[in-house]
């Protein structure tokens, strides 16, 4: 497995927390977050690295998502032949 790197629109709430909406694929494709189920600081077991990881319900199936609050970078963990 492998991080990949991708743009997100996000709700910033008056309590600081951060909820992503919307992320865009590198080929322009748009998947909207049906919704989070579950916000937690945990390692990406599969590709490396820490941060925030945001279950989300998107397309009807669980995926998560993480936010390297470090870096300022949101990224998914792919197949690295895919």
């Amino acid at each position: 497995m492998a991080k990949k790197y991708i743009d997100v629109a996000a709700h910033f709430d008056t309590n600081g927390q951060i909820i992503p909406i919307i992320f865009w694929w590198d080929n322009g494709k748009c998947y909207r977050i049906d919704r989070v189920t579950e916000i937690r600081r945990a390692a990406s077991l599969k590709a490396g690295g820490t941060g925030i990881r945001y279950t989300c319900r998107i397309l009807g199936k669980n995926r998560y998502l993480y936010y390297d609050d470090y870096a300022r970078k949101w990224f998914v963990e792919i197949n690295e032949n895919f």
